[in-house]
């Protein structure tokens, strides 16, 4: 979206939302909805009575990697962000300068044989770009093939100058988050399922309201160029499959909980719109041309004006609505980033508004 708003920096997020006062939990967000153009404001708490029975939820399940590990180039001070495993045991991996605030700035990528020496005199060596078209991230190999155990012991979550202060890694787990076989997960939260909590659910449940499950492992963000998004891998199981296809034939609504639920279930669906269990890796970026085959709706977080993410929001709901809805958002003094408020995006239904306001008990 070709935009000149800009977030002021007062707007970020910086600490969880429990952890802003006494009494709160992670759902104390507030939720902006949009149908069209028309734009109402709640608190996410609100959310089952947004909904209805037959609504379908696709929830991300990857949990989320302490994918930060502190390294040296000679006597230079890194941070290493592991993004994605690759087939061949090679890592995609971002490395960053330490800004002296306890978080990280950007830094050329590269060259081509250097050698990263991080803790336990493990060694990183970088080998090529991932793509030929950006030197941010590099495929690099660790002596150790044992990554995942060097996050464990050595990692901490991944953090920007925006946020205020280290976290836990739970705090970065969503109430979805499920460990895979095999221990991979996200570099990154998918952070739009946040602000839902164990009490919610069961409440959304309560009312008729069904979960997809599917699987989708983010990669590193381009949190200062806002790159489109890298090839990652992803899964949508048999069962969900079927969940989602039921609902298109019957009707319920098909809303995303972020947009990397967006991503795995559009990369699973045939061009008429039947989605098939699938899995592996994904290059697809969803954009207005591209438009979406499956999804009627998406709850995710408020994203910067320049960030790719933003495409996918225009190709579900238009960009009209999402100006409007990122207008109504600052004005109101809405919260962005990982720890912020959420934007609840519906589908016009017909050719009135009221169904879009309605109150759905």
């Amino acid at each position: 979206m070709t935009t000149t708003v800009r977030v002021p920096e007062e707007r970020s997020a910086r600490v969880p939302a429990e952890q802003r006062g006494p009494g709160r939990d992670r759902d104390s967000v507030r939720l902006l909805v949009s149908c069209g153009t028309e734009v109402s404001h709640h608190a996410f708490v609100e959310l089952p009575r947004r909904l209805r029975a037959g609504d379908l939820l696709i929830v991300n399940t990857s949990p989320t990697l302490a994918a930060a590990v502190d390294g040296r180039i000679g006597h230079a001070r890194v941070v290493v962000h592991f993004s994605t495993r690759g087939d061949d045991g090679r890592w995609a991996v971002e490395l960053r300068d330490p800004d002296g605030r306890g978080t990280t700035r950007a830094r050329a990528g590269g060259p081509a044989g250097t050698e990263v020496r991080l803790a336990g005199d493990v060694r990183l060596v970088l080998e090529e770009p991932l793509t030929p078209y950006g030197s941010r991230l590099w495929w690099g190999r660790v002596s150790d093939p044992d990554v995942l155990g060097l996050l464990r012991r050595d990692g901490r979550p991944i953090r920007y100058s925006y946020t205020q202060r280290d976290q836990p890694l739970s705090v970065y787990q969503t109430v979805f988050a499920l460990p895979s076989a095999d221990g991979s997960g996200s570099a990154e939260m998918p952070s739009a399922a946040r602000p839902f909590t164990a009490r919610l659910v069961a409440e959304l449940v309560s009312r008729g309201v069904q979960f997809a499950p599917i699987t989708l492992h983010t990669g590193v963000a381009s949190a200062e160029a806002h790159e489109p998004p890298y090839p990652e891998r992803y899964e949508v199981p048999e069962a969900s499959a079927r969940l989602i296809n039921a609902a298109r034939a019957g009707e319920g609504r098909i809303l995303a909980v972020g947009t990397t639920a967006v991503r795995a279930v559009e990369s699973a669906a045939d061009t008429g719109g039947v989605v098939r269990a699938r899995k592996g890796w994904t290059d697809l970026v969803v954009t207005p041309e591209r438009g979406v085959r499956v999804v009627d709706g998406l709850l995710t977080g408020l994203h910067e004006p320049e960030a790719s993410h933003l495409l996918m929001l225009e190709a579900i709901a238009g960009r009209a609505a999402i100006e409007r809805s990122y207008g109504e958002a600052l004005s109101g003094l809405y919260l962005w980033h990982e720890f912020g408020d959420v934007h609840l995006i519906l589908p016009e239904e017909g050719p009135h508004a009221e169904r879009c306001s309605s109150n759905y008990r």
